[in-house]
């Protein structure tokens, strides 16, 4: 019995990678017949994993999304990058508890040898100072429900507070375009229905309805984007009273809540689930290309040329900085 759950471990590992598996090569993995290996996989279903067969030549297994969340397995690797990402959940949600609650559940089943390294990192995220203002916290559901309906192009009604002691939420019915990150702060940019305008509403003073309603075409956004857009309608209303001389656009393979809390005064739009689109400022491109950089991951430059310029003038610096040279050597006198 020790035997076979073992190798149910094994070959639920292998079919959590993004391939499908042919019976052989699972067989040939696990070191056993393609029987066993059917075997194997209706036990796995009996335990609800959504495991599909592939038929045709070049078929085999492979294990697709279920209705709700079945044990999973990580490798090392994987079980570190999780703990360190729950310890730095994003600023600005309701999601810290829950992140808690999930470090918790993750480090009780971790192996000791993994339990050590994740107690010897103290990672600390920090928030806002206080002169940046309060930061408000948004309820997670309704970060979905807002990114659910962006993505649907479905016209989505609310009941909105303009502000702290404010009455009752205002009825609202828009067509909602991005849900945008700045300065820690979540906005929802839409059109209103009722206003014949748009307008940026934030997150944490809204409540939306359900459900849903018909979709929509999306219009144009004033200034070409929704970056041009955010700036334009905060130009004067900063906080910091700087209008950067240099200011370019890029887009980051990391997801828009990652980013959120380093952008300092930046735009952050959501572009999807590991790509966001960002806006920042600085007193020169060099300095802008070098704060861009820190944030570890593939650019995409949009603009200005400046920006794209100052990134190559910065790699060649860097890449004559990487050479290393043997020491001049004084002759015996």
């Amino acid at each position: 019995m020790h035997r076979t759950s073992a190798r149910l471990l094994a070959l639920l590992s292998l079919l959590q990678t993004t391939r499908h598996w042919s019976g052989d090569d699972l067989a040939g993995r696990l070191g056993v017949t393609s029987r066993t290996v059917r075997r194997d996989i209706d036990r796995l279903r009996e335990l609800d994993y959504p495991i599909t067969t592939v038929k045709g030549p070049a078929g085999g297994y492979r294990l697709e999304a279920g209705a709700h969340l079945p044990p999973l397995l990580f490798d090392d690797g994987q079980a570190v990058a999780l703990a360190v990402a729950l310890r730095t959940a994003a600023v600005g949600t309701t999601v810290a508890e829950d992140a808690s609650r999930a470090l918790a559940t993750l480090r009780q089943v971790m192996p000791p040898r993994l339990r050590h390294r994740i107690d010897l990192m103290h990672v600390t995220a920090v928030h806002p100072p206080a002169s940046a203002g309060d930061t408000p916290q948004v309820d997670a559901q309704v970060l979905m429900d807002l990114s659910r309906a962006v993505h649907a192009r479905e016209e989505l009604r609310f009941d909105y507070v303009q502000g702290p002691g404010a009455p009752a939420g205002e009825a609202r019915r828009v067509q909602p375009h991005h849900l945008v990150v700045r300065r820690h702060r979540w906005y929802l940019v839409a059109w209103d229905l009722h206003r014949k305008d748009w307008r940026t509403f934030r997150a944490d003073r809204l409540r939306p309805r359900v459900p849903t309603g018909p979709r929509f075409a999306p219009r144009d956004l004033p200034g070409g984007d929704v970056s041009a857009f955010i700036t334009s309608r905060f130009r004067g209303n900063d906080g910091t009273g700087t209008d950067w001389p240099c200011r370019g656009e890029v887009v980051l393979h990391l997801p828009a809540a990652d980013v959120a809390p380093f952008a300092q005064d930046g735009i952050v739009v959501e572009l999807g689930p590991h790509r966001c689109r960002l806006v920042l400022g600085s007193w020169s491109w060099t300095g802008l290309a070098a704060a861009i950089g820190r944030f570890d991951t593939d650019i995409e430059v949009i603009g200005p040329p400046q920006l794209a310029t100052a990134f190559g003038a910065l790699a060649a610096r860097y890449a004559r900085a990487a050479i290393t040279t043997e020491p001049e050597t004084v002759p015996a006198p």
